[in-house]
């Protein structure tokens, strides 16, 4: 395995930004774009390590809700579709609770442990 890796980058400028930047920054714009900037980073590294792996869980939860194969873009929109015109499977709030759940995981993981 090639060193560092792309997780270890990212941990790496997210530690240098969090010890070494944002003690210094006064300015309460540039704090909270600092700020900001380090929650992306913090995304980027779940999105890394854990996006693949909830995509293809998701697409294979969608290929059962939806009875075809496909793509997992092509599913979402086909389930929209039946959403809008009143033709959901019956499975489709379980799904969409799921669906929020994985986004939280990267977007936010925090948020699922106060509201699980």
């Amino acid at each position: 395995m090639d060193r560092p890796t792309l997780d270890e980058l990212l941990e790496a400028v997210g530690e240098f930004l969090e010890r070494e930047v944002l003690p210094t920054v006064g300015d309460p714009r540039l704090r909270f774009q600092l700020l900001v900037a380090l929650n992306a980073l913090s995304i980027a590294r779940r999105e890394a390590s854990q996006g693949e792996a909830l995509k293809g869980e998701e697409t294979a939860e969608l290929q059962a809700l939806l009875g075809k194969a496909g793509e997992r873009e092509a599913l979402l929109q086909e389930l929209a579709r039946r959403i809008r015109q009143g033709q959901a499977p019956e499975a489709t709030p379980a799904f969409l609770k799921a669906h929020v759940r994985r986004k939280l995981l990267l977007a936010n993981p925090k948020l699922l442990e106060r509201y699980p």
